[in-house]
């Protein structure tokens, strides 16, 4: 399939709005195939890949994902966004990077359709996600830090912290955390503070106005929550080697760092179950 720019698809595409829709933002050439192909099999009705046209494809996805002709080092990811949700207003939408891949409550059996199914009877337009950082164990065999095979994640260090308003004294916000661990909390010093975040708003409903920034949270507050004002909601896991390539890529980390592995790191079985008895996502009232 021939790319388009993004203009050229809303235009192409207005009245076509079969969700939930995946946008898959290309940084590179790592595990792009993998990354379609997973969130294509949980159940996503399109798959919007935003990527370089130097990058190819195989055959069947060429003609099972809607390509767009996307760099990463010029367009912004959260402009994209935005003018997605804009023009597909009650759309469930979902937006992650290559080597990044959605897990949710019983996803081997149950779709993300069937997830967001069940949210929206909740009275939710928008999921929390926690980025969960993967990384192989051997960084000899493996100097990039991807391996499907040989993944680890770590099964503790995570915590939250209130999220304060800056207009009201520093009060913390309602229902609202800031969530920490993985890579970004051990190797903290090589990464920026307004970069250490895990959580993410991956999922949500489009609406026009609605503004992601660039911190990963939206112009609606509600839309920032981790659960409603009555109980505990759905959460999901975006588990993603993105925070273990760039720490190899720069030159300062890559020599600093000789292994992601320490005492709290477990291999990643790539499975539903194995997150929710980490408690890396919440299972909420569906069973």
């Amino acid at each position: 399939m021939q790319a388009q720019t993004l203009d050229d698809y809303l235009k192409a595409n207005h009245k076509r709005r079969a969700g939930p829709v995946a946008m898959i933002f290309v940084e590179d050439d790592v595990e792009v195939v993998t990354t379609l192909r997973h969130h294509l099999r949980i159940g996503f009705k399109t798959v919007l890949a935003f990527m370089p046209d130097q990058i190819a494809l195989p055959e069947d996805l060429e003609h099972t994902v809607q390509r767009i002709r996307f760099d990463t080092a010029y367009d912004t990811v959260p402009s994209a966004v935005n003018a997605i949700a804009t023009a597909m207003p009650g759309t469930w939408l979902y937006y992650c990077y290559n080597a990044e891949y959605l897990f949710f409550p019983f996803c081997e059996t149950r779709t993300v359709g069937d997830l967001l199914a069940f949210h929206a009877e909740e009275r939710r337009d928008a999921m929390l996600t926690y980025v969960i950082d993967l990384y192989a164990d051997d960084l000899q065999a493996h100097p990039s830090a991807v391996s499907l095979d040989q993944a680890h994640l770590d099964r503790s260090g995570y915590y939250a912290l209130a999220r304060k308003r800056a207009d009201t004294n520093w009060q913390p916000k309602e229902r609202q955390l800031d969530f920490y661990g993985g890579l970004r909390w051990r190797f903290e010093d090589h990464v920026p503070a307004a970069r250490r975040k895990i959580d993410r708003i991956a999922l949500f409903r489009g609406k026009p106005g609605l503004v992601l920034r660039d911190d990963d949270t939206f112009s609606d507050p509600e839309y920032n929550t981790y659960a409603c004002p009555w109980h505990n909601n759905l959460t999901a896991a975006v588990c993603s080697f993105r925070a273990a390539k760039a720490l190899r890529r720069n030159p300062g980390s890559r020599q600093d760092i000789q292994t992601f592995k320490w005492t709290n790191s477990t291999p990643f079985e790539w499975h539903s179950q194995q997150l929710l008895d980490l408690g890396l996502m919440e299972p909420g009232q569906w069973f």
